[in-house]
């Protein structure tokens, strides 16, 4: 076995960043920028109302309550740009600020005290008016040439509305990374309906790494499930490398059983294993290669928690960097309570991030950490590993605390929950 931070390393060493492809900015989402976006504009473009009411020129002096204006002219919100006067003007929310104009006094601030036609035409203030007031300003929000965002960062749904609104209509983004998902083994079943004959199981860890990978950044390109045979695991691994997989993700078959037959095919293929078997528990058999090709492939443990440790902490530091995203940021947060750990292992709990009362943060590891569990992970919100130092982890230890996925943020609990 080798410790998780070398097989890291070798993982890293083996993964290039991909290119750059240009999208429109609709088809972007939950892509990864791959340069910075300068803004070509200001925004809010033009000085404009944030008030329905009355603009007015202070010109830096306050105006007193019972001031009388003439109102010289109404603006409403897509009206184009005029000249304001000395006067007052009618004023929409959103609607442009007549040229010289600096100040928005709010409708219900203001007595009417004459009309024509249904429009007011004079006014008094019923309160001071400070210069100012209720105006939005020109690129207040973003200047013209301000960097809004930069290469590396996810086009969120808060990403993308700030682009459009600055008039940005394509990105250039990460080229997606194109996984494949084999689960091995005769006895799964695929449809979760399908009722189980004497030594059926359903395929379950399939579609978790599926949603997991595309949920990472990854595009799927080709998912299925193959017996023992080597012959029809060689058929499978060839459509899928046919479908364009630059990752292979498998579960199953990668032990010391007779039937763990991946590690000898893989080899019969010309693949260059990197390493087989880690330190680390859940997931210890867990096997990578690189294929002739120079696709990657992580040969993960079956048992379903086991895989979930794979994808989380062995392919989806492969995705980032792929993505070209920064490391990824971890939480370090004191445990509750006493957890036993597996000497010489670096350990991945299954845990939740609880708040108190007084609102602390703090780790608890979820009972229940065998590996073919998965009620713990229904119940979990995040992942606590523990390094390979003795046999306990004190309550209070400082751990390392991670997502659930590499950009799922943990979403925080309170402890009565």
């Amino acid at each position: 076995m080798i410790p998780y931070s070398e097989a890291l390393q070798h993982l890293l060493n083996a993964a290039t960043p991909l290119p750059a492809e240009r999208l429109p900015l609709h088809e972007a989402a939950g892509r990864t920028l791959a340069s910075d976006i300068h803004s070509g504009q200001s925004l809010p473009p033009f000085d404009n109302s944030a008030m329905d009411g009355f603009a007015l020129r202070a010109n830096g002096a306050v105006f007193d309550a019972g001031t009388e204006f003439a109102v010289q002219g109404w603006q409403a919100a897509g009206d184009g740009g005029v000249e304001g006067g000395e006067g007052a003007w009618e004023i929409m929310t959103g609607a442009r600020m007549p040229s010289g104009l600096d100040t928005v006094v709010p409708v219900e601030q203001v007595e009417i005290l004459s009309r024509a036609d249904g429009r007011p035409t004079r006014i008094a203030l019923k309160a001071p008016a400070k210069p100012g007031q209720h105006v939005r300003l020109r690129g207040q929000d973003v200047s013209e040439g301000e960097r809004v965002l930069q290469a590396g960062q996810v086009l969120d749904i808060n990403a993308r509305t700030l682009l459009h609104a600055i008039g940005v209509g394509e990105v250039a983004v990460v080229a997606r990374p194109k996984a494949s998902v084999v689960a091995t083994g005769k006895e799964l079943v695929t449809e979760a309906a399908q009722t189980l004959e004497s030594g059926q199981i359903r395929d379950s860890n399939r579609p978790y790494l599926v949603g997991r990978l595309q949920a990472a950044g990854a595009e799927v390109v080709w998912q299925g499930t193959v017996g023992d045979e080597v012959a029809a695991f060689n058929a499978v691994l060839d459509e899928a490398l046919a479908a364009g997989a630059q990752l292979l993700i498998s579960t199953g078959a990668v032990s010391a059983g007779r039937y763990d037959f991946v590690p000898d095919a893989l080899r019969d293929r010309g693949a260059r294993i990197v390493f087989h078997k880690v330190a680390i528990r859940p997931g210890k058999p867990l096997l990578f290669a690189v294929l002739p090709n120079g696709a990657l492939y992580f040969g993960l443990p079956g048992n379903p928690v086991s895989a979930a440790v794979g994808q989380r902490f062995f392919v989806e530091p492969v995705l980032r960097r792929l993505l070209g995203l920064p490391q990824e940021a971890v939480l370090q947060l004191p445990l509750q309570a006493d957890v036993r750990t597996p000497p010489g292992l670096r350990f991945h709990a299954r845990a939740r991030v609880e708040v108190d009362g007084l609102g602390r943060l703090t780790a608890r590891v979820l009972a229940g950490q065998e590996s073919f569990r998965l009620m713990s992970m229904l119940q979990a919100n995040a992942w606590v590993v523990l390094e390979a130092d003795g046999d306990l982890a004190s309550a209070g230890t400082y751990v390392r605390v991670h997502g659930w996925g590499h950009q799922d943020p943990v979403r925080l609990v309170s402890q009565e929950t």
